[in-house]
């Protein structure tokens, strides 16, 4: 899906409730008559075999009978149904990230062993594109831009970051009220098992990247009975929702940013950044003090140091983003309006309706979660200690969201998520992570305890299985996936070779948010 460069750039930047079917029950919920999907966006290579249904599920699981909403649901079926063991149901992260075209992806990136075991699913979750999307009515995501992600002023005023939030968050309410206060993971994560009941199985398989580790988590929390296995892929720290996860950016992006530097200054002939890693640093700073002071205007947006800190931020996911990065970095260092912001524009998803769709949910998830502090001297003073420790980030990762002045109070407290339940969940984990750091996912590992094993890669970048993966931590994942058999003990293991493509095509998608994959 295509969206404008504004989206592109909002991209660059992620005691609970009974559940209403009780443990060991079957959801009544009608099964899925299969049909075409949602019209794909041009180029997005969508399997012509992959079918969409939509379901009707409870808005409130405390009133399962009250209103419902539409979550719209996909599938690639095995082409082998005499070796099928179950389906594997995936989420791309986000939040409000599509997962609608996410059997297309997995059938393009995972091996032929996995593909004949597993019908392949995919969901917009609820809140997202087709599933009864929300808004908080950003007509012009071109406008807010360096806000949406809240990168303060060059001096580090916060002030515009709180004006922000507050008519944000009032505007959220006024547009999507009756919505937000139930877009939660947990309720998503209700979702996925009404989802399995009305594909009539027992018990789900899942890969989770990004945002979608903690998802998977929460949903092998709550229903660890109906949990088959399951991949959290670059996780999330659920100790540390939503602030301390967005917090981490700042240290995990300082680890990964070498890696960027160090490949730029080896191709100087190129590129011209520096001819050493510090030297490249040096210009890095340069050019967002000169785009703080002289902003570049191009037809698509006004291109402040804070949208080039946020570009950069978001094309460290990838190692084939540096050639891309660099040319960007390059003609801006030049002054001029960089042509390479074309080919950022043509590999970013399509227009949404409503336009801010996906920021309207990572918004719902990030303040209905969780309550976050309103002290907001608080987040000015984090944003200074940040601007000083990790200044490539520039104090966003400390600031203010419009949690702060989120109109409700989350439902019911986030999931606990524990070692009570099987042992069969694998952790994977690139070493330098730009999005969530490695400490992030040792995290998740140490409260999912001896349900978990985890394995790190020595790679930089967001997402490992099937999108960048070495033999070994890909030889791990599909070995779970089609035998069962978890590693004994946690493993470290190489990263990848040039030659270790896990998808086909060499241009990654920009991701549909800080915490996705794609």
């Amino acid at each position: 899906m295509r969206r404008s460069l504004a989206l592109v750039t909002v991209a660059v930047f992620a005691a609970t409730l009974t559940p209403a079917t009780p443990a060991g029950a079957t959801a009544a919920t009608a099964g899925p008559v299969w049909g075409t999907c949602p019209p794909p966006a041009e180029g997005s290579g969508r399997d012509a075999r992959q079918q969409c249904a939509t379901l009707r599920l409870p808005l409130d699981y405390r009133h399962p009978h009250g209103r419902q909403i539409d979550v719209t649901i996909s599938r690639i079926a095995t082409a082998e149904p005499g070796l099928r063991r179950g389906i594997l149901l995936s989420n791309p992260g986000g939040p409000g990230g599509s997962g609608l075209d996410m059997p297309s992806f997995l059938a393009a990136a995972l091996p032929a062993e996995v593909l004949t075991r597993y019908d392949l699913i995919g969901f917009d979750p609820r809140g997202v594109g087709a599933s009864t999307p929300i808004t908080c009515g950003i007509t012009d995501p071109v406008a807010v831009t360096d806000l949406i992600l809240p990168y303060p002023a060059p001096d580090g005023s916060i002030a515009r970051n709180i004006e922000f939030a507050r008519t944000t968050a009032r505007d959220c309410a006024a547009h999507s009220g009756e919505l937000l206060p139930h877009i939660t993971t947990a309720n998503t994560a209700r979702d996925m098992d009404r989802i399995r009941a009305a594909l009539g199985e027992p018990k789900l398989s899942y890969l989770g990247y990004s945002y979608g580790s903690y998802l998977g988590a929460v949903y092998t929390s709550l229903f660890p009975g109906r949990s088959d296995r399951i991949i959290l892929d670059s996780a999330v720290d659920p100790t540390q929702i939503w602030h301390g996860i967005w917090r981490q950016f700042g240290p995990s992006t300082a680890v990964r940013f070498p890696d960027f530097t160090a490949w730029a200054a080896a191709r100087n002939d190129g590129y011209a950044l520096g001819t050493t890693p510090a030297a490249v640093t040096r210009t890095y700073y340069a050019t967002a003090a000169k785009l703080d002071r002289e902003p570049v205007v191009t037809p698509e947006l006004v291109l402040t140091g804070n949208v080039y800190r946020a570009i950069t931020r978001a094309l460290l996911y990838d190692d084939r983003n540096f050639p891309l990065l660099a040319t960007i970095w390059q003609e801006l260092a030049q002054a001029t309006p960089p042509a390479a912001l074309a080919a950022l524009r043509r590999r970013a998803a399509a227009a949404q309706a409503p336009a801010d769709n996906s920021i309207a949910v990572l918004y719902a998830i990030a303040c209905g979660d969780v309550a976050w502090s309103r002290d907001v001297d608080r987040y000015a003073r984090d944003v200074a200690v940040d601007r000083r420790l990790f200044p490539i980030t520039a104090g966003m990762p400390a600031n203010l969201w419009p949690c702060v002045f989120w109109p409700n109070r989350p439902l019911e407290p986030p999931v606990a998520v524990t070692g009570k339940g099987p042992r069969n969940v694998l952790i994977l984990q690139n070493l330098r992570d730009p999005a969530t750091g490695w400490r992030s996912a040792f995290g998740l590992r140490r409260a999912l305890d001896r349900r978990a094993a985890m394995v790190t890669q020595d790679a930089g970048g967001h997402g490992v299985y099937g999108i960048r993966s070495g033999p070994c931590a890909a030889d791990i994942a599909t070995a779970f996936l089609t035998t069962g058999t978890l590693p004994d003990r946690d493993r470290f293991c190489p990263g990848p070779s040039p030659d270790d493509v896990g998808i086909a095509s060499l241009a990654p998608p920009i991701p549909s948010g800080p915490l996705a994959v794609r």
